[in-house]
């Protein structure tokens, strides 16, 4: 019978093992802040040079691009955290989890809102670097609309990651697949350009992108963009949560050591 006082302790123990993890390596934390702010520096101001003033509905191209940026740094490292289940199969740590007498949701849970928290630890201060030296504004309730955006990425990206990760047997397999998925994701989502110029294929393609509607949300909230509306973003994005963590889990009881 599942006992749902242990279960939770479980949850617990996983999720805080996994932030002890990435907070005893700063490295790791410095690593997710500087990459999207090269981004916004450097890519930002080269491209955002040529192009017009208001050609990206009335901002300049870097804040056009933050909410692109924000996504990025949810994407890359949050799949990534699917490698530690591999690296976890190689010291038998993941074999101790495994035996403990929890339910395996659990233990993909506890994973998952652990790669979740690290994640949204890295958007908090992005935030409050784009607030302070690229003009983003953010009200109360930008900042709670946002958060409930991130999060849902998060844990589907996360989930997708754990899912990978409980496939693959080595962290060269983990890298070559997780290249394939998250490059067309990213780069095919909109985050780095306005939708609705695109060739009519391409912009298929972004449509049928379930990152295009994070990108649009974050977009509609923090700067009042939007291509697709607000209802279908978080309407797709739900569903995109809900799949993944089901992907997920599935994944993660069929797990071999």
């Amino acid at each position: 019978m599942l006992n749902i006082n242990s279960e939770l302790k479980g949850l617990y123990a996983i999720w805080y093992r996994e932030l002890l993890v990435f907070m005893r390596e700063p490295s790791r934390l410095i690593g997710a802040i500087i990459q999207p702010l090269l981004w916004l520096v450097i890519f930002g101001t080269g491209l955002g040079s040529i192009i017009e003033p208001g050609a990206v509905s009335g901002t300049n191209y870097q804040q056009f691009l933050f909410p692109g940026i924000l996504v990025m740094t949810v994407l890359f490292g949050s799949l990534f955290f699917g490698l530690y289940i591999i690296l976890d199969k190689r010291i038998d740590f993941l074999k101790e989890v495994l035996v403990a007498p929890l339910n395996k949701s659990t233990m993909f849970f506890g994973k998952a809102l652990g790669g979740s928290t690290d994640g949204l630890l890295q958007i908090i201060i992005l935030m409050i670097l784009g607030a302070i030296f690229f003009g983003i504004h953010f009200s109360l309730l930008t900042i709670i609309l946002t958060f409930v955006i991130i999060i849902l990425l998060l844990i589907a990206v996360t989930s997708l990651g754990l899912a990978i990760g409980s496939i693959m047997e080595s962290p060269e397999g983990f890298g070559l697949i997780s290249s394939f998925v998250i490059f067309p994701l990213f780069f095919l989502s909109g985050a780095l350009f306005p939708v609705t110029n695109l060739p009519t294929w391409l912009r298929v393609i972004v449509t049928i992108n379930p990152v295009s509607y994070a990108v649009d949300a974050l977009r509609s909230v923090i700067l009042g963009i939007t291509s697709y509306g607000l209802p279908l973003d978080f309407t797709v994005l739900i569903a995109f949560t809900v799949i993944m963590v089901m992907v997920g889990t599935w994944a993660f009881k069929r797990i071999k050591l």
